[in-house]
């Protein structure tokens, strides 16, 4: 009840973002419905329907991740003074952005069952009644506790998963301390390298191992898959280091004031906005990948592979843009002090300015470089 009460006095921009996840929790039940219903429709191809099941991880895991990302900027669950007075404290916090998220996902989860009814001609009376009863298998029973269950496991990854970054730990180092390199750029560039390696080999394999798309794309080969998988999560992981390593180099050569505040926020937020940066920098590679395949005319690009494709893209960018924006509340109180002394705000901006132009310096020739790497084996 506590969590409806502040979902009604929550800011239009919070609530915005809280629909933007039950839309991505939507989109991403639809598609565990639809291999549901794959799975109803083709009971002597189990394989395929399982594969097509571990699909769906990919789109879920970004939802998820999106998920966090916006509990994280939820101001109703941040602590407070006095708060704790009235029982609520870091704790009892924690657990109230895990319901939320909780709730925004399972009202995703059911307008996907409702839309997923409709489309089969389960439910009448609305426009488009039993659209796509042949591609759901309409003619067959829905089972409803396997529908249910799959429903339920975005809500409880999700919450669970809000509650574990959200949980209350020991206070950091003092502010204005001087933070540690990332550690994870040397395990991201080696996992780049193996992910690139694994892509090469599986693509000269002459396609054995088919792994289906749930749409209609039915021959990449597995192998080239888990490739781009190691890369994506080598991207991940390098991209804190990177971030850092992008604020050092602002700061060399004799920097100015502006320089120097680019760069000393680039490297004190490095570990905040280098993870999102590093998966949609394996999102966009994997794009520039497919763009370069289907450009071929190698393949054909299925209706819930591109929902998929979609889901995966929107919800990483989102929470890049989240995360940017944590990052510029978390701040907050030093943009303020700079204003104070007297710092224009043109300062401001053109740190910013440079803080972007830098990442994208970094991160964008990598981008096309590793999509370009993977799209060769496919291509072949």
């Amino acid at each position: 009840m506590l969590a409806l009460r502040l979902v009604r006095g929550t800011h239009p921009l919070v609530l915005l973002r809280r629909l933007l996840v039950a839309t991505a929790a939507a989109g991403v039940g639809f598609l565990l419905l639809c291999t549901l219903g794959y799975a109803v429709g083709h009971p002597d191809r189990s394989a395929a329907s399982v594969l097509r099941l571990l699909w769906c991880a990919i789109p879920l895991a970004a939802t998820a991740h999106f998920a966090v990302a916006v509990a994280r900027t939820d101001p109703s669950t941040r602590p407070r003074p006095g708060l704790s007075a009235i029982g609520l404290g870091p704790a009892r916090l924690t657990a109230l952005a895990a319901a939320s998220t909780a709730v925004s996902c399972t009202l995703g989860s059911m307008l996907a069952l409702l839309f997923y009814l409709h489309l089969r001609g389960d439910i009448t009376g609305l426009p488009f009644d039993g659209a796509a009863a042949e591609l759901l298998a309409a003619d067959q029973p829905l089972p409803l506790a396997a529908a249910l269950t799959l429903l339920a496991i975005l809500p409880v990854v999700a919450s669970t998963a809000a509650g574990l970054a959200l949980r209350p730990r020991k206070p950091a180092a003092p502010e204005g301390a001087e933070r540690t390199v990332p550690s994870g750029l040397p395990w991201g560039v080696a996992l780049l390298a193996v992910g690139l390696a694994v892509e090469t080999y599986a693509g000269q394999g002459g396609g054995n191992g088919d792994f289906p798309l749930p749409g209609r794309f039915e021959a990449s080969p597995g192998g080239v898959l888990a490739g781009w998988v190691l890369t994506a999560v080598g991207l991940a992981m390098a991209g804190p280091g990177l971030t850092h390593w992008c604020g050092r180099l602002l700061q060399a050569v004799r920097p100015g004031a502006v320089r120097l505040l680019a760069g000393r926020v680039l490297m004190d937020e490095s570990r905040r906005i280098g993870r999102p940066l590093g998966v949609v920098c394996a999102v966009a590679s994997g794009a520039v990948a497919a763009v370069t395949l289907y450009g071929s005319g190698t393949g054909d690009f299925g209706p819930l592979t591109g929902l998929g494709a979609a889901l995966v893209m929107s919800c990483t960018t989102a929470t890049l843009l989240t995360a940017t924006l944590e990052s510029k509340q978390c701040r907050a109180h030093t943009t303020e002090a700079l204003l104070r002394l007297g710092a224009p705000p043109t300062v401001l901006r053109t740190a910013a300015l440079l803080r972007a132009g830098a990442l994208l310096v970094v991160f964008l020739p990598l981008t096309w470089l590793v999509g370009a790497l993977a799209a060769v084996p496919l291509g072949g």
